[in-house]
């Protein structure tokens, strides 16, 4: 019912185009952890990597990819539980965009999207 925006179409799409697999663990006690979350439902985290020659061609970067998927203008939050001590937006090649260092706050870095706009950020970690 209602707007495929309410009605979570495409969080349901990648449900089932691309489900999870249950890996047992080595305890029943495990503590639940996520290395991603996003604060906006119209922003979608699509792909996680290390960066690669073309970006900074080292072991502690990391570059995310997301887009806004429901046609609207967003700020959202990306937060991470790694260890990030820069942030920097790229282009799709992976080459970082000179001038766009993203500051890190509390909440994380804060990303503004306009409709179905793709932003890749370059993440490099504390090693």
């Amino acid at each position: 019912a209602g707007s495929f925006q309410e009605a979570g179409v495409i969080q349901q799409a990648y449900n089932l185009n691309c489900p999870l697999h249950v890996v047992p663990a080595s305890c029943a006690q495990c503590p639940a952890w996520s290395a991603f979350s996003v604060s906006s439902p119209a922003v979608v985290l699509e792909t996680v990597k290390q960066a690669g020659a073309g970006a900074e061609d080292r072991p502690e970067a990391v570059v995310v990819r997301l887009y806004e998927a429901h046609g609207s203008t967003v700020t959202a939050w990306l937060q991470t539980s790694l260890p990030v001590k820069k942030a920097m937006l790229c282009d799709l090649l992976e080459r970082p965009i000179v001038g766009d260092c993203l500051p890190l706050e509390q909440r994380g870095l804060r990303l503004s999207f306009t409709p179905f706009r793709v932003l890749s950020v370059l993440l490099l970690r504390s090693c």
